[in-house]
């Protein structure tokens, strides 16, 4: 599932309606259910990217250093030179290979992706513990603007 679906989900589901307090506050753990099973899939996918991203690290590493055999370079289907013409850096100018390398790129940006819905649902989860008390304070408001009902 996409952020912008549990963006879109989660402005639905964080209505609070004035007028059913009751059934709202009956709806908290249901929605706790709904998003902690979508935090435990966008953890566990995390994980998942974060482990492909580190294993190809390590093999991006062993190309740069020139430690892949040539049919390893053959099966990844990847250069023999990978800089391209241009003389060995030192070990210290390695990081900016990394950072450019297109492969590693595109795996950091869905780690990256994968964080920031973490981080979302984490949120999310967390008003959800608190809506109790947004449910007490909308009664208690009710309670002072009507003392006579």
């Amino acid at each position: 599932m996409k952020l912008e679906n549990i963006q879109s989900m989660w402005k639905e589901d964080s209505v609070i309606d004035q007028i059913d307090l009751d059934k709202a506050s009956l709806q908290t753990p249901s929605l706790h259910a709904k998003y902690l099973e979508l935090l435990n899939e966008k953890r566990l996918s995390l994980k998942s990217y974060e482990v492909k991203y580190n294993q190809l690290l390590k093999t991006k590493w062993m190309w740069y250093t020139d430690k892949l055999s040539k049919d390893e370079i053959d099966d990844l289907g990847w250069s023999y030179d990978p800089f391209d013409g241009y003389n060995k850096p030192l070990k210290s100018d390695y990081s900016y290979y990394f950072n450019a390398d297109k492969d590693l790129s595109d795996l950091k940006l869905k780690v990256e992706y994968l964080t920031e819905c973490v981080d979302t649902l984490k949120e999310i989860l967390n008003i959800i513990t608190w809506r109790h008390q947004s449910i007490k304070n909308a009664i208690d408001w009710l309670k002072f603007t009507n003392p006579a009902g």
